[in-house]
């Protein structure tokens, strides 16, 4: 490159270095102490934590400190008023520097935390962050650029490590999301079977896909031509949540093969719940437990509950309301839950929804609102009469307008009867 004779003097900051005012002429101007003064601010110059460099506005190099020099393996002599700033960045630097950062310097008058790669002698690449800084004469006049240069490696080297562990972190995300998915799915029924006579329906809304919840529901043939029917929701979520809903699950289907009585069933399974989980770490759940009998005027559903929310009854006439199943106790909690059974016909156009708590608990503001019993009758009075796909589909509707509010998982299982 062509060289660039008598570049001026930098007056700021920094020792003679070949281009400024020479120590010992200082020290005979201000006095003996001066040369300590200087040779300190001096050191601190050359050799900053951080690299300086001073150019024309041309971007002709005047003035580089030690610093600098060490980092990209040049000399002094090799750069003062032979190079320019921009012929020390990579190619990619250099297109940014003529296209984005000397415009912006120039009608700025400062630019800051800039990153660029500059090269070294060897040609390795240097990854640096840059602040540069227009300065004026007192009339004015642009004179020249100072830059700051800091050594972007260990933070290049950082950012790469964050990076590298954040693409791990959702790697093991997606893995815990597939575990979780795939154990959920396990403990609900792929489909639902066909009952004679009779429409079903169930939805199932994840509040988390990173947690297993525990709702259950499941529909299954008995003897005689009845059919079993269960919803429930087991205390926590996650690994042990899923333990006790396969545990909860095979006592109700194994008690009602002995004994569908709905009583019964429930009394078997708080016996096996109490007992399991004893002690420090008690488990328990609500749920309800039905017994569906077809006939050729609709069918007729005999439902235990312990502490389970009340279902839904659609009409055919248009009307709606709640299957009472009061004092039945939390399964698992305490040796003797006393559950609570009803039975409920159903005529042509009838509908029966069992749903777990989610819904009713689901938040409707800012402060804590809850959706409630009273929000959700007015809402199947509205649906009614409705088959069991219809109510299904419209409550997953509903579910989903919750949006975040919407913090705990959510089952529900709608059997009627067609219209005639």
């Amino acid at each position: 490159m062509t060289s660039r004779s008598n570049p001026p003097p930098d007056h700021g900051t920094g020792g003679d270095g070949g281009n400024g005012e020479n120590a010992d002429t200082v020290s005979e101007l201000l006095g003996g102490d001066a040369r300590e003064l200087w040779e300190s601010a001096e050191d601190l110059y050359e050799n900053a934590p951080c690299g300086y460099l001073s150019t024309l506005l041309d971007g002709t190099i005047v003035k580089v400190n030690t610093t600098l020099l060490t980092w990209l393996g040049r000399t002094r002599e090799e750069l003062v008023g032979r190079r320019s700033f921009s012929d020390l960045l990579t190619v990619g630097g250099r297109l940014y520097h003529e296209t984005h950062f000397a415009p912006l310097l120039r009608m700025q008058g400062h630019i800051g935390g800039i990153a660029l790669e500059m090269r070294t002698a060897d040609g390795e690449r240097l990854p640096v962050l840059v602040t540069s800084t227009l300065k004026h004469s007192p009339d004015g006049r642009p004179l020249l650029i100072r830059t700051t240069v800091f050594d972007a490696r260990d933070r290049r080297s950082y950012e790469r490590e964050l990076l590298r562990a954040r693409r791990e972190a959702e790697r093991e995300r997606e893995r815990v999301q597939r575990l979780a998915t795939t154990l959920q799915r396990s403990l609900l029924p792929p489909t639902l079977p066909e009952v004679p006579g009779a429409e079903v329906a169930s939805h199932y809304h994840t509040a988390s896909a990173d947690e297993v919840g525990g709702d259950f529901y499941d529909l299954f043939p008995l003897a005689d031509g009845r059919w079993g029917i269960f919803l429930g929701d087991v205390s926590g979520k996650g690994a042990g949540a899923a333990a006790l809903t396969s545990l909860t699950r095979y006592t109700l289907r194994s008690a009602s093969v002995y004994d569908p009585d709905p009583l019964r069933v429930l009394a078997n399974l708080n016996t096996v719940l109490n007992h399991e989980y004893q002690g420090d770490d008690p488990r328990y759940c609500t749920v309800v437990f039905g017994v569906l009998t077809p006939d050729e005027r609709g069918c007729s559903l005999t439902l235990a509950s312990g502490g389970h929310p009340p279902a839904l009854l659609l009409r055919a006439d248009g009307t709606a309301d709640y299957v009472p199943t009061p004092g039945g106790r939390l399964i698992g909690l305490l040796p003797d839950a006393h559950p609570v059974s009803t039975t409920v016909r159903l005529a042509p156009g009838d509908t029966l929804v069992l749903y777990t708590d989610g819904l009713t608990e689901a938040r409707t503001d800012d402060v804590g609102g809850r959706y409630g019993e009273d929000a959700l009758l007015a809402f199947a009075g509205g649906l009614a009469p409705a088959g069991a796909s219809e109510a299904v589909a419209a409550i997953a509707k509903l579910l989903e307008g919750f949006g975040e509010g919407l913090d705990d998982d959510t089952a529900v299982l709608a059997l009627g009867v067609p219209p005639a």
